[in-house]
């Protein structure tokens, strides 16, 4: 059993792992938590000292199997938590993060997977993110970045890649959410926003900072 602080610098390694791996620094590791680096270091020891993670001088941090595991089953609890809290309770897919946050630290194996099941063994969380089963494993999906896209194609909101309450709002507001429709009309090379149907309404335009942190399943048009 490992502390609340040691989960969330597990989880917060592994996030930064499924973007890089290679390049995983303290630094990198502190601005992801909102803490310093003098924090970070003695952390990393910690965990070093309990086999939960590797440390190299100037190649970074590497999660061993162990704290893989124990990251991989956080994010799995945190994810379930979201699930519930929206489908069950109502809450705004704006809202259920910091709660999770609180609930993913709750050791009870039996209690996850009741919820689990009461959930109806759900594979994505309400932004769209795979939840790991049991033995860990991620069900494996096809997604890009809006960007990507260009004139022309089609796709599915899939997910995002950025969580705050602003950013989910404003593309609630948009009405940019899991399942929507998606045309390009057009991209403007000049700020890289996009114009974009959805669900076949009048297109809007869409910001450079909501096309690289919304993930889509491109469709045939």
């Amino acid at each position: 059993m490992y502390s609340y602080t040691e989960e969330n610098y597990l989880k917060a390694i592994y996030k930064l792992s499924e973007v890089d791996a290679r390049n995983i620094t303290t630094n990198s590791i502190a601005e992801l938590l909102d803490t310093k680096a003098a924090s970070v270091t003695d952390m990393i020891k910690k965990l070093s000292d309990k086999k939960l993670l590797k440390y190299e001088k100037y190649r970074g941090v590497t999660l061993t199997e162990k704290g893989k595991l124990v990251a991989i089953e956080t994010v799995r609890k945190h994810r379930l938590w979201e699930v519930f809290l929206y489908d069950k309770l109502k809450f705004g897919w704006e809202e259920v993060h910091d709660i999770a946050e609180q609930l993913e630290h709750i050791h009870s194996e039996l209690l996850i997977d009741k919820l689990d099941d009461f959930l109806g063994n759900p594979t994505h969380d309400p932004h769209g993110d795979p939840i790991p089963g049991k033995n860990g494993q991620f069900q494996q999906t096809h997604v890009i970045l809006l960007s990507a896209l260009t004139p022309g194609q089609k796709a599915i909101m899939s997910g995002v890649a950025h969580h705050s309450v602003a950013f989910l709002k404003h593309l609630e507001k948009i009405g940019l959410l899991l399942g929507t429709e998606l045309l390009i009309k057009e991209v403007n090379a000049f700020d890289g926003s996009v114009l974009v149907s959805i669900n076949r309404k009048p297109a809007v335009y869409a910001s450079k900072e909501i096309v690289k942190n919304v993930w889509v399943t491109q469709v045939k048009a």
